[in-house]
């Protein structure tokens, strides 16, 4: 991502979205005992195709800011986050992110990753929270849910941060490749 006024102002703008839409409307939109959480999918589809320097740092923003509105202590919801931008970033550098599915197993990933890490580091820091075995299944169906909307949020977040990027992530899969000059059909293997 290009260090420029507008590319500071999409990426937070987007980010203070999201967090604010995530935290005062989705988090108590129950559907099938889980919730649409738009935290990681920000924070993976931002990374994927700005980079690992960029998704640590939106990473650090939103865990900080989810930190703050929540009021709980400030940190590890920061940690987690920047770690999984760092990497979802490093691989967006060195594969293809403008593959069409890319986002489905990255959403996997990344929410399955989010709410498992950030569950044991709450552990390791001894935060009060109650466990139990509705958890796991509470888990598996926000993975699930957030699944179902990976395709269209990774395409706003690309149609909106786009404009800030070094390299289309596009342009790849807009490339022809030059066509092999084969000779004709009917004359192959006759050596003419």
């Amino acid at each position: 991502m290009t260090l420029t006024p507008q590319s500071f102002i999409r990426s937070g703008l987007l980010v203070v979205l999201v967090v604010v839409v995530q935290l005062a409307g989705l988090d108590q939109m129950h559907m099938l005992g889980g919730v649409f959480d738009l935290i990681p999918l920000v924070v993976a589809a931002s990374a994927l195709y700005a980079g690992a320097i960029s998704g640590a740092v939106i990473g650090f923003c939103v865990g900080l800011l989810v930190d703050l509105l929540i009021g709980q202590s400030l940190g590890a919801t920061s940690l987690v986050l920047t770690a999984m931008g760092y990497w979802v970033g490093r691989f967006g550098e060195l594969r293809d992110p403008g593959h069409g599915l890319v986002a489905i197993p990255i959403a996997a990933a990344t929410t399955a990753g989010y709410l498992a890490t950030l569950a044991a580091v709450t552990f390791m820091l001894d935060i009060q929270v109650s466990v139990s075995v509705l958890v796991l299944r509470d888990a598996v169906i926000t993975v699930l849910l957030n699944i179902a909307i990976a395709l269209p949020f990774f395409a706003i977040t690309r149609r909106v941060l786009r404009p800030a990027l070094k390299v289309d992530p596009l342009a790849r899969a807009r490339r022809s490749a030059a066509p092999r000059d084969a000779g004709p059909i009917g004359l192959r293997g006759l050596e003419v």
